[in-house]
């Protein structure tokens, strides 16, 4: 995964960090403020951090939705077909959210509540009688994201019926960006059918009304197109027996299985054996319940998605008579599907790059940065494991600048926000 960012001293910089099971790792860092940021400049990046890493350990590339970074998708397929680059879920749920938000009936409640928030914040006296009355809570609550942000902060207020209305369309896809915005658990084999339920539950909140959620609908589909609903996310939506076993219909899905079948084609392009083997022989064993696949205790093992669950577990306990296709199933279902470690990591190079630490070159800062950053994530992997830690919080107020004061969407420090555009 691999994202860029301006530091203080407008100084452009590109890291690259690796997911697997075990969580992010921060690897590498490049300073790049002499040059643009093009898709070949990308790709060339990429593709030095692929070497180093060894081609056959990588099975995809995780950005944002940029231009330029698609072009690097375009770049990097062509030398090497077989690794998928995918758009970064979090980023994508985000815009989503944004582009919700700025529906007019939504718009108006979200600049509402911005207007009073501000107003409470400014006034010490009115700050300190709300806090008396709501055992020292805060309005503010400082997400990842700008949209994040908002969606804490109405959840903190009860002030009128408007706030309720947009806690009951945004909840659904907050819940599907808490899941791919965290690290304990691999987020791809559950993105595309996880994005699926919003839909539904976002019309029944508006009671069926066709008027009031289509517009919402729309944008949703419209974000997750050629985004969430890649080659690599349908075969790891088919291939999680979570969904498999509760939708019997689902292997029918002429939709979910062309692109299926697709991924084979790429993944095994040149070696027709091993895709015949697959495709004609494995795959239907898994898709008829067939062997071990169709235990009881397999059945039970992925009836409930919680905590427990992990589909790579099932697949390595259950899929002795699909040996290609097990490999294949716990490779990309051990997959993030979100950039979103590779962004936290920005705080990492501004907590290191301070007023007192400014003239630090960046071979310097990569080498603290990679100290630091791997070091946190033991840390931060050990106190999830201890509690339920919430991943969606931000660590600063940043992208809660604009309920604290009026200030349009740039921050007081002038410091992009991460997951905006």
């Amino acid at each position: 995964m691999t994202d860029a960012w301006s530091d203080r001293k407008r100084r452009s910089i590109m890291n690259l960090c690796v997911n697997s099971k075990m969580g992010t790792v921060f690897l590498s860092s490049k300073e790049c403020s002499d040059e643009a940021h093009t898709s070949q400049h990308i790709y060339e990046y990429v593709e030095s951090c692929i070497q180093e890493v060894g081609p056959e350990h990588v099975v995809q590339i995780v950005t944002d939705n940029a231009t330029n970074n698609m072009g690097a998708a375009k770049l990097l397929k062509e030398k090497r077909p077989k690794i998928f680059w995918t758009s970064s879920a979090t980023h994508t749920i985000n815009l989503m959210l944004e582009g919700i938000g700025g529906l007019p009936r939504f718009k108006k409640i979200l600049d509402q509540a911005k207007q009073l928030t501000i107003f409470i914040y400014a006034h010490h006296k009115t700050l300190s009688m709300m806090r008396k009355f709501t055992n020292k809570r805060d309005i503010i609550r400082s997400g990842v994201t700008r949209f994040a942000s908002a969606y804490l902060t109405l959840q903190s207020s009860t002030f009128w019926a408007g706030v309720a209305l947009c806690l009951k369309v945004f909840s659904p896809l907050v819940k599907v960006l808490r899941m791919v915005d965290a690290d304990w658990k691999p987020s791809m084999g559950f993105v595309y059918g996880e994005i699926k339920k919003p839909k539904k539950e976002i019309i029944d909140a508006l009671g069926g009304n066709k008027k009031a959620y289509e517009p919402i609908i729309n944008i949703i589909s419209k974000k997750m197109k050629g985004r969430l609903d890649s080659k690599l996310h349908l075969t790891t939506y088919l291939l999680n027996p979570y969904y498999h076993y509760k939708d019997p219909q689902l292997q029918h899905d002429p939709e979910v299985m062309d692109v299926v079948l697709e991924f084979f084609d790429t993944l095994f392009a040149g070696d027709l054996e091993v895709q015949k083997q697959v495709v004609t022989i494995e795959l239907p064993k898994y898709k008829k319940k067939m062997d071990r696949f169709g235990r009881e205790l397999a059945v039970k093992a992925c009836e409930v998605n919680d905590c427990d669950y992990d589909p790579t577990t099932w697949w390595g306990t259950f899929g002795g008579a699909t040996p290609h296709l097990t490999k294949i199933a716990i490779r990309i279902l051990s997959l993030t599907s979100s950039s979103s470690g590779c962004e936290r990591n920005w705080s990492t190079f501004e907590g290191i790059h301070t007023k007192k630490r400014n003239r630090l070159d960046a071979s310097k800062m990569k080498n603290f940065v990679y100290v630091q950053f791997n070091a946190n994530l033991m840390e931060k992997n050990k106190k999830r494991k201890e509690r339920n830690m919430e991943m969606l919080l931000a660590n600063d107020s940043h992208t809660a600048q604009e309920w604290i004061v009026d200030c349009g969407d740039c921050d007081e420090d002038g410091v992009g926000i991460v997951g905006d555009g």
